[in-house]
Parts: C-alpha cells; sequence; structure tokens
C-alpha cells in the first residue's frame, strides 16, 4: 500500500502544486476584486441606454458580449489541446482539452442566459431562431456533448479520441456564430464591430473594456484550475494501475474503472 500512497501522493501534488500557492490566492482575488469594481462602475458610472436597445437592461450587454468572448477563448484552447491529442495522446493534453470544453459550458450557459434577459426588454421575446443564437446553442450543445462523455464513459484512448472529435466540431462552429450576422442577417445587433452603431459615451466603451479583461481572467483561473485537477486524476489512475499491476492492491480494492466520476 506504500507504494500506491506514495505514487499518488507525488501524482496529486504535483498536479495541483500551482493551486495551493500564493500565486493562485492573488489571482483568485485580483479577479474577484475586479468583478467587484466592474458591477460598481457598470451601475453607478455608465448612462443608460435608450429605450429601443433595452434600457436599464442594456447594461447586460457588459457581461454577454465579454462572456462571448471567453467562450471563444475556451473554445480555442479546447480545440487545440484535442488536436495536439489526436496527433500525440498525452495526459497533459487531454487535460487541457476537458478543460477548454468544461470552461466553454459555462460562458457559453452565461451567454445564453444573459442574451434572452437582455433580448426579452429589447426585443420582446426571450428567444428567436436568430441564426448567431442558433449556432451559438448548437456550439455550446457540442461542448456539453463533450463533457457528458467524458464524465459518463470509459478513459480509455478511445473514448479520449472521441471526446477529442467533438471538440474539434465544436470549436469549429465559432467562427461561424461569429459571422452569422454578416452571413444570414437576423435580429441580433452589431454594436462595436464592423458596421455596427458603436457605444454612446466613453464610460460605455470602458465598461466593456472591463468586462473583457475581467472575463477573461476568469477564463483563465478556470481553465487553469480545471486542467491541474484533470490532470492530477489521470495520474491517479495511473498510479492505481500500476498498484494493481503490482499486486500492491488486492480484488477487495476499488478498481481504477470503478472511481465515480468528477
Amino acid at each position: 500500500m506504500s507504494v500506491a500512497s506514495s505514487t499518488s501522493a507525488s501524482s496529486v501534488s504535483s498536479g495541483g502544486r500551482l493551486a495551493a500557492g500564493p500565486a493562485w490566492g492573488f489571482a483568485l482575488l485580483a479577479t474577484t476584486m475586479g468583478f467587484a469594481f466592474h458591477l460598481w462602475f457598470i451601475f453607478t458610472k455608465t448612462p443608460e441606454a435608450q429605450a429601443a436597445a433595452g434600457g436599464f437592461a442594456q447594461k447586460i450587454f457588459y457581461f454577454h458580449v465579454p462572456s462571448a468572448y471567453a467562450l471563444y477563448l475556451s473554445g480555442v484552447v479546447c480545440f487545440v489541446a484535442s488536436c495536439l491529442y489526436l496527433l500525440r495522446p498525452t495526459n497533459a493534453r487531454d487535460a487541457w482539452a476537458k478543460a477548454g470544453a468544461e470552461t466553454a459550458v459555462v460562458f457559453g450557459l452565461m451567454v445564453l442566459t444573459s442574451g434572452p434577459l437582455w433580448a426579452k426588454k429589447a426585443w420582446g421575446v426571450y428567444w428567436t431562431w436568430d441564426p448567431r443564437l442558433t449556432t451559438l446553442l448548437l456550439s455550446v450543445l457540442l461542448y456539453l456533448a463533450m463533457v457528458l462523455l467524458r464524465r459518463f464513459t470509459g478513459d480509455g484512448n478511445a473514448e479520449r479520441r472521441f471526446a477529442a472529435a467533438f471538440g474539434v466540431l465544436g470549436t469549429t462552429l465559432l467562427p461561424i456564430i461569429h459571422y452569422s450576422v454578416r452571413l444570414w442577417g437576423g435580429n441580433h445587433p452589431t454594436v462595436v464591430t464592423k458596421g455596427g452603431g458603436g457605444l454612446g459615451s466613453a464610460a460605455m466603451s470602458q465598461a466593456l473594456g472591463m468586462g473583457f479583461v475581467t472575463m477573461t481572467a476568469l477564463a483563465v483561473v478556470l481553465l487553469l484550475l480545471r486542467a491541474r485537477v484533470a490532470l492530477s486524476e489521470s495520474r491517479l489512475r495511473e498510479a492505481e494501475e500500476l498498484a494493481y499491476g503490482l499486486g500492491v492492491l488486492g480484488a477487495d480494492d476499488e478498481a481504477p474503472g470503478e472511481r465515480s466520476p468528477s
């Protein structure tokens, strides 16, 4: 039992070392303070938009758009890690692909939640099958399928490769989401991109810029934490398999494949 314990402890320690360091505490504190300041700035410094843009509800914009950007960032991480895993499988690449998909789902749900709240005030309906909304929903569902596949199926190379294919497919939709308004039109407004009406004041631009910074910081923190956890789980599983192979763990111990998913 000592071989398994020491190997597992070493794996978990190397996988979670950064999460316990002071740098991580500072990063979490800075991100939290950034969000607090961002909220204060939005509700005290930015002017209320015209009624056609949703009035007070337009302030959701300063979270909605940065959340979409964070979704793109997470999707790119998932795409790159998935492609690299398909080329040469490693635990680290699988961990980053998994972290990218999970984080993309988080930010995708934020976009799909904040958008309808704003749309109800601006358009009069919570949802319309707008090209951008439809492609966004499809992309989030693909990332969610990857997450569920990894959680409720095995952790063999075949399952990892199949999930990586989902990661690649989900990310190929992101450029379509971005350019869907130009390609097919729809109700979705164009504000800061080419052809958009722009923001009405400097305070609005500053609030949006702070939103990009805070959401990026949150995305980086979530990606690093989830990748560390996934890598630690893989190393622990390998340590258990080694212990079984050496006969250190017996038949009465929980097999690596029987470990409940996290």
